[in-house]
């Protein structure tokens, strides 16, 4: 079987030190005195190092936590639960190989008996899996309906059809579930279980895990039924029994309690994994209580995505078992790049990250206190639990009106500039800042325009072009509201519609043909520079304006080419003012070339004047940053 085969080939390469030294730790940490008599006894009368490696783990297969615990990712059937959260069969393709790659132990790819997507994902995986891809497959569903048997069972034998070497079989693990809501007797429950279970692993050779669904509120209310549901799927062949926080209300030393108490009544016969839902905030640490506990798989998802508040987020929870608690996990070696993994898999799923998520949001290990970036200075221990490296991330500093001196220093000398002349600038630029921010301007998500408020402050700096003036005009040649609304068959045989603005620009920006240098002539060095006007139709002022400053830059800075607007973002500041409330506009840039964002910001009475100028900012961001042009020069503007 594939977990009884992953343990033993991770032992087999140990030397024979590191496998007494793993029998020894994980007797030291099972719950049940006779647990660690048993693995006593087996190390003093094996024979030879690899008869003893089959005897303890190829026979009992049991891993226990938290010395060595395998990770089971749920993101492409649980996670795909989530409100507003759906995953075409490419995109699980997608997700299904950047996981493997990672190492996770068993990716849940889906439930082929219920939906047309999940068998087409399945059928498909058979043959566009590599080898070692397929071996980490699994397919979920649930035990027998009652009143016939697991082989007259379609979903069964959808499961078996699937081709994946491992299924995860959901099973009521809670009395008054069973008798009100599956309408079932308890002795049929248990039958469903251990029928579905036998069949599966001893009729098809299948790796089989058993969900035991509502276990830890079952088992708080009639323990002796919860256990019998246990023994159902041992007896069955199950390698492996999860204990689900099915309505995520069981608080962690209720999880510590129930698994140990477990464990001992099991004498320690199985693995144990854990599935949690976050529905009171709980799901993380009921998942890192269940291992110390001794469970030795974890189920979860991928950025915690899943029904109603979601699961168990792994982005948490692997970090802090490799990390916090020394667990050998398979995945350990390739955890820095967890944090590009949860931005590809919120990509894949047309999600925005959540900033504020541990280990891997972008605010993660940011910094805005004025006191804390001065620490920071010093020592990254000082605010930081971790190296932001560990885990693929970055440390930052915020630029607000609570930012101090030292935020403002660090900015300064990461664009390069000499510190002495840093030191003399900050405080400048951070009056600056508040004044700003005090306007209704907030530069935490916007480090491009802090970098040029920096660069502008800067003695010999000039912007590689210069917007003199601009015109935007809206015009709509269809006054029929109802006409905006139209298909696209019919606004094609629509006269009026389409662009509704235009806009003109005047830029001067750098002559790509100059004139040659003539110190006789000194006047003409005012050729090398050039005016362009430009005028273009958009969807509206603001995409017009963006179009035609396009047209007038990219034959000087074709680099621009490459430039992608990715989000645009206003907000009224004081809506009391009503039409002549401050506007902030924020627009985020991508290069195209090398996947890197920024964003800009601007605040103005004018939304048109706000939108240009943080137009304006992110493209002379991207020329100063990403293109090959100087930026140095003697008030050439």
């Amino acid at each position: 079987m594939l977990l009884r085969s992953a343990i033993v080939l991770l032992l087999v390469v140990a030397s024979p030190g590191a496998v007494e030294a793993f029998s020894s730790s994980a007797a030291s940490r099972a719950p049940s005195s006779s647990s660690s008599s048993s693995s006593s006894n087996t190390n003093k009368d094996k024979k030879a190092d690899g008869e003893w490696i089959a005897k303890t783990f190829e026979l009992d297969s049991v891993v226990q936590g938290p010395g060595h615990v395998l990770m089971y990712d749920t993101t492409l059937r649980d996670g795909t639960q989530g409100e507003s959260v759906s995953a075409s069969v490419e995109d699980k393709f997608k997700i299904f190989k950047r996981l493997a790659a990672f190492d996770m132990d068993y990716i849940e790819a889906g439930w082929p008996g219920s939906n047309p997507k999940d068998a087409a994902f399945f059928e498909r995986a058979q043959t566009e899996l590599t080898p070692v891809e397929h071996a980490k497959l699994v397919a979920f569903g649930s035990t027998r309906r009652k009143g016939i048997t697991a082989a007259d069972d379609k979903q069964v034998q959808a499961l078996l059809d699937s081709g994946a070497p491992t299924l995860c079989l959901v099973a009521k693990g809670h009395a008054w579930q069973v008798t009100e809501i599956l309408r079932a007797s308890l002795e049929e429950n248990l039958a469903m279980i251990e029928e579905t279970v036998d069949y599966t692993v001893r009729q098809h050779g299948r790796t089989v895990m058993v969900d035991l669904e509502h276990f830890f509120d079952g088992y708080k209310q009639d323990a002796e039924y919860s256990i019998k549901c246990c023994q159902a799927a041992i007896k069955g062949g199950a390698v492996c029994l999860v204990l689900c926080d099915t309505n995520g209300g069981t608080m962690p030393w209720e999880v510590t309690q129930i698994v140990k108490d477990l464990w001992n009544k099991l004498e320690g016969k199985v693995t144990l994994g854990i599935h949690c839902h976050n529905d009171c905030g709980m799901a993380v640490a009921n998942s890192m209580m269940a291992v110390d506990a001794g469970v030795g798989l974890v189920q979860g998802t991928i950025n915690g995505i899943g029904e109603r508040t979601g699961n168990a987020d792994l982005c948490a929870v692997l970090p802090n078992l490799a990390l916090k608690c020394q667990s050998q996990i398979a995945c350990k070696s390739n955890l820095r790049q967890l944090t590009s993994m949860s931005r590809y898999v919120d990509e894949i799923l047309n999600r925005t990250p959540n900033h504020a998520a541990p280990y891997v949001g972008s605010a993660a290990f940011a910094h805005k206190g004025g006191l804390h970036v001065a620490a920071m200075q010093r020592s990254s221990a000082s605010y930081q639990h971790t190296e932001p490296t560990d885990v693929g991330n970055e440390s930052r500093v915020l630029i607000s009106e609570l930012s101090g001196r030292q935020n403002i220093m660090g900015k300064i000398q990461a664009i390069g500039v000499d510190p002495q002349v840093a030191s003399d600038r900050a405080l400048a630029i951070l009056n600056r800042v508040k004044e700003l921010e005090a306007k209704g301007y907030t530069f935490e998500g916007a480090d491009a325009s802090v970098h040029l408020m920096i660069l502008h402050a800067s003695k010999g700096y000039c912007p590689p072009f210069k917007v003199l003036d601009y015109a935007a005009q809206v015009y709509d040649a269809n006054m029929d509201s109802a006409s905006r609304f139209a298909d696209e068959d019919e606004a094609a045989c629509t006269p009026g519609l389409g662009p509704t603005a235009r806009a003109t620009v005047k830029v001067r920006t750098i002559n790509p043909n100059p004139p040659a240098f003539d110190p006789k002539t000194p006047e003409k060095d005012a050729d090398l520079h050039q005016e362009v006007l430009e005028v273009s139709d958009g969807n509206g002022p603001v995409d017009a304006l963006a179009n035609a400053l396009m047209r007038a830059l990219q034959p000087v800075h074709p680099f621009l080419r490459n430039i992608e607007l990715v989000d645009y973002k206003v907000r009224i500041l004081d809506p009391e003012s009503a039409t002549r409330a401050n506007t902030r506009v924020m627009i985020e840039f991508r290069d195209a070339s090398t996947d890197s964002t920024w964003t800009t910001v601007s605040v103005d009475t004018n939304v048109i004047s706000a939108s240009l100028n943080a137009l304006i900012d992110g493209f002379e961001y991207a020329l100063i940053e990403h293109a090959e042009s100087c930026n140095l020069c003697e008030d050439a503007f």
